[in-house]
């Protein structure tokens, strides 16, 4: 019989590792909750023509990326692959947009079929921000500051630039999309194959080409702030501003387009050199159409989203996860001794009851006191308690710390002022 595996490019997230996730979660739970914003969550499955209408139909995305089949209604669904249409459509369905401002975060499993590689899979994570109702560029500048601050959350602000650009308007990118054309036709035949494809469907994706010989081409293509609308071009120039008085350092990329077809004006990207060519952790802009390109009445919105896989790597590459994360246990509860054995589990209770925020595990299964130190000792708690037949006649602990080996010595079971100080060495 064949061995059952996850599928290629869909990754289980063992014990070992869910401490790192667990830990960035909550680093991004407390920075929403800290600048105001709310938790949104979706459905996994959507009507494909959402995605259709949203990302377009000529994206790499919805071309070649997509989970799309049938259902037994012979409806066409769709596993999310991003997670900003699915926040407009819920936004637009429950009337989340008339004359209000929502500040909307999520997280969860997004989906495309691409060739699984490190940072990037099959299945994949991401946490997204979503702002509706708001049209400056302050909110735009809050938005990016809110992520550099996350950055010195984590500890890694060292390592990451940001870089900006403006798409303008729809009329504007289509004055530079024809000209780019244009001049792209006089090259082609030097062009790499992806973008001779997007020539016919997406040009201005050429501009993030990877390719070496592609961008040498695109040195002396037209220049993309030539075409910005004034209205754009100030809008851009407040955000530099506020960004410079934050003392939010950027470079502004002209060639910084982003992958999907619903952004205008504001885009922007945090890259980092420490992972090799997946270089982007997080990313975003405005698109300001997209609520009235999915039946709704026009809103202005921002967001980004980010790759918990591609910022766990990046963690995990500099060394940045706390140890202390790792340790899931605070005490080891051990008893010796029948009466014992049988007074353990409710004194773990007791225990547990009056000291909430105590890990405390109990051993359970039997062996003698050698065995069960040694699991103690495993399982990373830094005290053992012990507790034999003599110290069931006292209602006391012996207590071991397992980390600085100091002699042991008893504490009593009410006694939780003393047993926080012993956990936190004091």
């Amino acid at each position: 019989m064949k061995n059952l595996q996850a599928i290629r490019g869909m990754n289980d997230v063992l014990p070992d590792r869910s401490p790192a996730w667990q830990y960035l979660e909550q680093q991004m739970r407390v920075l929403f909750d800290r600048y105001g914003y709310r938790e949104v969550r979706t459905p996994v499955v959507e009507d494909t023509a959402l995605f259709k209408r949203s990302i377009g139909e000529v994206t790499d995305i919805v071309e070649k990326e997509m989970y799309t089949f049938a259902d037994r209604n012979d409806e066409s669904l769709t596993l999310r692959p991003e997670g900003t249409a699915g926040v407009v459509r819920a936004a637009i369905q429950h009337g989340l947009l008339h004359n209000q401002i929502q500040k909307l975060w999520y997280t969860g499993a997004m989906f495309r079929y691409e060739r699984p590689q490190k940072g990037r899979y099959r299945q994949f994570h991401q946490f997204g921000a979503e702002i509706f109702g708001l049209e400056g560029p302050d909110i735009d500048a809050e938005l990016i500051i809110m992520t550099a601050r996350l950055w010195q959350q984590l500890g890694i602000a060292e390592h990451l630039r940001l870089e900006l650009n403006t798409l303008g308007t729809a009329a504007s990118r289509g004055r530079y999309r024809d000209d780019l054309v244009a001049f792209l036709r006089t090259h082609e035949a030097r062009l790499d194959e992806d973008s001779r494809r997007r020539l016919e469907t997406n040009p201005l994706r050429i501009l993030d080409s990877k390719n070496p010989d592609t961008q040498s081409i695109l040195n002396d293509a037209p220049d993309f702030m030539d075409y910005i609308d004034d209205e754009s071009a100030a809008h851009f120039s407040v955000l530099c501003a506020q960004l410079d008085q934050a003392g939010v350092s950027y470079r502004v990329n002209p060639r910084l387009v982003r992958g999907l077809d619903y952004y205008g004006r504001t885009v922007f990207e945090w890259i980092t050199d420490a992972l090799g060519a997946q270089g982007t952790v997080l990313g975003g802009g405005r698109y300001d159409a997209l609520v009235e390109q999915l039946g709704g009445k026009p809103v202005p919105a921002i967001g980004f989203g980010m790759g918990v896989e591609r910022l766990l790597l990046l963690l995990e590459t500099l060394g940045v996860v706390p140890e202390s994360v790792f340790t899931t246990v605070d005490a080891y509860l051990i008893s010796m001794g029948e009466d014992a054995d049988m007074a353990l589990l409710p004194l773990a209770e007791r225990i547990r009851e009056a000291n909430p925020t105590l890990r405390l595990q109990t051993h359970l299964g039997g062996g003698g006191f050698k065995s069960k130190m040694k699991k103690a000792d495993r399982s990373g708690a830094r005290l053992a308690l012990i507790l034999g037949e003599d110290e069931l006649q006292q209602q006391v602990f012996t207590v071991k710390d397992l980390r600085t080996g100091e002699d042991q010595y008893e504490l009593a079971w009410n006694d939780s002022a003393r047993l926080t100080a012993a956990l936190n060495n004091e």
